[in-house]
């Protein structure tokens, strides 16, 4: 019985991932990507983890709202995430900004970034919406929300991390009761409410939301004809249910998918240079938080056709050699060391260079002799001979983008200005 559940549930439900944010605290990595777009793990974009949490989940029609700078997410898409099948009753729409409402409108905010695509979404006739951010690094399984949606006959049922009260200022916040329907949702507050019976800690908003499709699209509706509205799901639409509707909360370690190995609910927002270099970095652990190597959840990508990667010479000080790393194909590792670096598809590490704690995305060639430490180097960077990076913080600080945690962000603009 459980079973026909479970799959009339997924399949009656739409994913619709927003993932038109620039992404800012990324700095220059966002100069030409939007945040969703931007490189993962070795072989994944951000994006990756919400579109496969939902094709996991057993969700088969997929929306995806794309604004800022989208043609390399766009290009992603087109090349990793075209199986889809309309004769299966599967379906995958790219929806960038428009103007199709009107010929001056771009998607205002998250909310109308839906409601500009409702006649493509009701023409589906999905019973229900998961609306998901496209920029979190987590795995989830949408079909257990979906069923606590449909058993608590909620509006609105939102997804919730639980992180220590003293950390819930930066998020969206539920002050629940005890059978955690949101009695009240606070934006950033300063004084966080806590759950009932741990107020020591609160439920912050993953951007994560199910609806009866039809109810939202009545939600939408009204929220465009108000003037004062910012078309805004935590702004507008959620609080607007927690006070006139039913909205609960749904607890992030109730769907969370975890192999064998991982202890935790792992969730991340990598939204600035050092949490973005830390969760990559973590991925080089003997057993990291996130297991990627889970072939049962597996993230879903577009996969090159590469040659593996390749390891050359073993003369002393010129032996290529990677200890505590995640090397991608078509990757030549010529007499250079790693340390507990990961690299994207096809970077090159010429002769005597040695890396460590080095996020690498694809296409970048080190020369020889450089000596990078705690860094992210951008794609199709050009690193040159006998650069230092990560010994003397105020010459990064002059030369590159060093974070709070002394982490530098590489691009070949920066290189270029060096002469």
């Amino acid at each position: 019985m459980t079973e026909k559940k479970t799959k009339s549930l997924s399949r009656d439900a739409m994913a619709y991932v927003l993932a038109g944010g620039r992404g800012s605290r990324l700095k220059e990595l966002t100069d030409r990507r939007a945040k969703p777009a931007v490189y993962f793990g070795g072989k994944a974009r951000i994006i990756d983890f919400a579109l496969s949490n939902a094709l996991n989940s057993g969700i088969r029609r997929i929306g995806v709202a794309t604004q800022y700078k989208a043609h390399s997410l766009i290009r992603h898409m087109q090349l990793g995430w075209n199986f889809f099948r309309p004769e299966r009753n599967e379906s995958f729409d790219i929806l960038p900004a428009s103007q199709r409402v009107s010929e001056t409108q771009w998607y205002e905010g998250t909310a109308d970034a839906v409601f500009q695509n409702a006649d493509i979404i009701e023409s589906y006739a999905p019973e229900y919406m998961v609306i998901l951010a496209g920029d979190h690094i987590y795995k989830m399984d949408y079909e257990l929300m979906l069923q606590q949606h449909v058993d608590t006959g909620a509006d609105v049922t939102i997804g919730c991390l639980e992180v220590p009260r003293t950390e819930a200022t930066g998020f969206g916040v539920m002050h629940v009761d005890a059978t955690d329907r949101i009695i009240d949702f606070v934006e950033k507050p300063a004084d966080p409410p806590g759950i009932p019976g741990d107020e020591e800690r609160a439920l912050a908003s993953m951007g994560i939301y199910v609806f009866n499709t039809k109810f939202l699209m009545e939600l939408l509706r009204r929220d465009a004809a108000d003037p004062d509205s910012s078309r805004d799901f935590g702004k507008d639409i959620i609080p607007y249910v927690v006070k006139s509707g039913k909205a609960v909360a749904h607890r992030f370690a109730q769907s969370c998918v975890r192999s064998d190995f991982e202890r935790t609910p792992y969730w991340r927002d990598v939204g600035t240079i050092d949490a973005y270099w830390q969760a990559n970095i973590d991925l080089t652990d003997i057993v990291p938080e996130l297991d990627l190597y889970d072939k049962t959840w597996p993230i879903w990508t577009y996969s090159e056709n590469t040659p593996p990667a390749k390891f050359v010479h073993d003369d002393e000080g010129r032996r290529g050699s990677a200890i505590s790393s995640l090397v991608s194909g078509d990757c030549i590792i010529s007499g250079s060391s790693l340390y507990k670096s990961l690299l994207f598809t096809g970077v090159r590490a010429n002769s005597y260079s040695r890396l460590e704690g080095a996020v690498v995305l694809p296409k970048v060639q080190v020369g020889r002799h450089a000596r990078l430490t705690n860094v992210v180097i951008d794609h199709g960077v050009v690193i040159p001979e006998g650069l230092i990076v990560g010994e003397d913080p105020e010459m990064d600080a002059k030369r590159f983008r060093r974070s709070e945690n002394g982490i530098c962000l590489i691009t070949q603009a920066m290189l270029d200005k060096l002469g």
